[in-house]
């Protein structure tokens, strides 16, 4: 029988291409699998399902599972803010409670927000430190910018002052909201029931662009090996002022 040689490099594309076809084929291995973890939605429907309108027009939305609920207060003109900030970015007030006899970290570290309407684009929390120190670099920048022009256009001096003092004391506001009214990430247990704080989201991303006429979103906050999630748009739909308090 008449063997057939074939050159060396012939050889390596064939097992090459063998083993391809047999990782293929191959199940995934658990590790590679993607890790879910349960859903909890909010739902007008749905027991422990709640929603309110306070008197200074924050929408609330309450969610309660087991041990734990959590309570979502959005400012009704939300949407008309945000691009008003020097910094703009997206506001939530978050009150987490538990009532189990363990305990329950709580960070808002890999909380979400997606934009439902604009691409599905979901944006991660911003850390409130990280955040504080972009404003305040921000803050120098405007002021070092102010100096030149007042250098250069010494008539202008009144009118650029004017506008740095208001500016510096927006900063200031804004920089102190951040630093002591954050969620920061806290332990709760028996004797400690209770946190509450903002949770902030960036805003500046090309496929966010204007605000539509009604906006969809979708919070997302994974605690206690579940995923909380608050379906919610702006300004509410009709159906939803309807809802009363359950008990």
């Amino acid at each position: 029988m008449r063997r057939l040689w074939l050159p060396a490099r012939h050889i390596v594309i064939a097992m090459l291409v063998v083993g391809a076809f047999t990782a293929l084929a191959l199940p995934a291995s658990p590790a590679g699998r993607k890790q879910t973890i349960p859903n909890v939605r909010w739902d007008e429907q749905t027991p422990g399902c709640t929603f309110s309108r306070t008197d200074d027009g924050k929408l609330q939305y309450g969610l309660s599972s087991g041990d734990v609920g959590i309570t979502l207060s959005v400012d009704s003109q939300e949407l008309e803010k945000v691009h008003r900030r020097h910094q703009p970015f997206f506001g939530i007030l978050l009150r987490v409670r538990y009532r189990g006899r363990s305990n329950l970290d709580v960070s808002a570290d890999e909380a979400t927000l997606e934009f439902a309407s604009h691409f599905k684009v979901v944006q991660a929390s911003l850390d409130p430190d990280t955040f504080a120190q972009k404003i305040q670099d921000d803050a120098d920048a405007v002021d070092h910018s102010t100096a030149r022009e007042i250098e250069k256009h010494p008539e202008a001096r009144s009118a650029r002052e004017g506008y740095m003092r208001a500016f510096q004391r927006d900063t200031a506001e804004l920089l102190e909201f951040v630093s002591k009214r954050s969620l920061r990430e806290v332990r709760l247990d028996p004797q400690n029931q209770e946190v509450n704080g903002w949770v902030l989201f960036g805003v500046n991303n090309k496929w966010i662009g204007k605000w539509k006429k009604r906006e969809e979103l979708i919070l997302r906050v994974p605690l206690e090996g579940r995923m909380f999630e608050f379906p919610f748009t702006l300004p509410p739909k009709p159906s939803e002022l309807e809802l009363r308090r359950r008990d």
